[in-house]
């Protein structure tokens, strides 16, 4: 890992170091490009030629059906189903407190204006793959989709060899009630989800993260379906003082460079001692992983900076705007306030990045690449619509009805202002 001082970076080093520009993103940006274009033309024969092409199998069906998937689910370890149980648990309940009725507002007398939500009727959810199976993201968008009330929730994920998915997926699915689920995975799911084939019909929203492909389809698709973010890959901003543990600071690192060689883990200390032993133990944990090569490769695109303080720290952190913030500190209180662009929070020596990845009820689909400065991660109100709604009585028309004409006649929107007049006046006798 790289070790610059805050203090000699310029402006220009700083936005180069925010900006995770990847050497390749022309080939990607023009390989889902073609993908796009394929799937919208061919439809499934896409998505089964695509299927075999990235994740060499040869599907028979793009879905696997209730029925089946009820049976997968029965081979899941014990262990694993309490856990995912308690997950479930957790994230269901902090996410049902944020299911709120807005007060009705008289803005004046007789004019009553109030917001009623509704869910948005068709979601599509993108559950990735890959090099790692992630049943806790099925977790984190089924259950806010479930508790908005969609009517309709598509599930996409990329098939195993065996042409099916992972018992843990199976399970969830079961928990969340979910009929099909689709064997798709890439930017093919994305495409598929946007323009509809002749077996995954087509949504009104895709949430979901997924690698760089995933990230530049649900970028392109903006123009005929909304998307949740752009949430592509996964990154984490540690701000460590003297009082932090080199130790946990490196398995935070670490748990965030094992999701992909595109991933970023960035230090910021104000202690240089923490910093070296951490790169001791950074060495020392690595060797101990599985995924030990995508790891390194993670760290070998991620850095450390030295700053002086904890507010110069802050500072490149909100310049960063980090999917994930941990504040490795005792003094974790006194920078929440300074805390402006940040997907996810997690505060104190005791509380890792993994347990809101999991289980602790937060929700782990997040913005990236500075995206946070502009985004919320996923919650209910991410599945659910905010309708308007207004109502006149007689005295508030005619309260509010010389205002609205004056203002209209000023914008030169006669038809607008008539659209009062024509009511004042009858309702006068006129």
């Amino acid at each position: 890992m790289k070790i610059y001082s805050f203090k000699d970076l310029s402006k220009e080093k700083v936005n180069e170091l925010c900006a995770r520009i990847a050497e390749d993103d022309n080939m990607v940006i023009s390989r889902v490009e073609s993908i796009l274009s394929t799937v919208k033309s061919q439809g499934d024969s896409a998505l089964i030629s695509y299927a075999e092409e990235f994740d060499k199998v040869k599907l028979s069906a793009l879905f696997i059906e209730q029925e089946q998937l009820a049976e997968m689910a029965k081979q899941i370890p014990l262990p694993v189903k309490n856990a995912i149980d308690i997950a479930y648990q957790n994230i269901y309940k902090f996410h049902e407190a944020q299911l709120k009725t807005e007060a009705k507002i008289e803005t004046m007398p007789g004019v009553n204006c109030w917001r009623e939500t509704r869910a948005i009727e068709k979601v599509g959810l993108y559950i990735p793959g890959g090099t790692a199976v992630l049943p806790s993201t099925f977790l984190m968008l089924g259950i806010p989709a479930k508790i908005a009330g969609c009517k309709e929730i598509i599930v996409c994920s990329p098939p195993q060899s065996d042409g099916k998915i992972n018992t843990y997926i199976a399970y969830v699915s079961t928990l969340l009630n979910i009929k099909k689920v689709y064997l798709v995975g890439g930017a093919q799911a994305v495409g598929a989800m946007a323009f509809g084939t002749q077996t995954v019909p087509k949504v009104d929203k895709i949430f979901g993260p997924g690698n760089r492909y995933v990230t530049e389809a649900k970028k392109k698709v903006q123009n005929i379906v909304a998307i949740d973010m752009p949430a592509g890959p996964s990154e984490v901003l540690i701000i460590a003082d003297e009082t932090a543990n080199p130790a946990f600071i490196a398995a935070d690192l670490l748990a965030q460079a094992e999701h992909g060689v595109d991933s970023q883990a960035i230090l910021v200390a104000t202690n240089q001692k923490i910093i070296n032993d951490t790169l001791i133990e950074i060495e020392q944990q690595l060797i101990e992983l599985p995924r030990k090569e995508i790891a390194s490769k993670a760290m070998n695109n991620s850095y450390v900076i030295y700053a002086d303080t904890l507010a110069e720290a802050m500072e490149f952190s909100n310049s960063y705007a980090p999917e994930h913030l941990i504040l490795a500190t005792n003094n974790f209180e006194s920078l929440i306030p300074a805390i402006i662009n940040a997907g996810s929070v997690f505060l104190g020596n005791l509380t890792p990045e993994s347990a809101g990845d999991y289980a602790s009820g937060t929700n782990h689909t997040l913005p990236t690449s500075g995206f946070a400065k502009a985004f919320s991660g996923v919650s209910v109100d991410t599945f659910l619509k905010k309708i308007t709604f207004q109502h006149l009585s007689a005295a508030g028309l005619k309260n509010i009805g010389a205002t609205v004409e004056i203002l209209a006649k000023a914008e030169g929107l006669t038809a607008h202002k008539n659209a009062i007049t024509i009511r004042l006046k009858a309702q006068n006798g006129r």
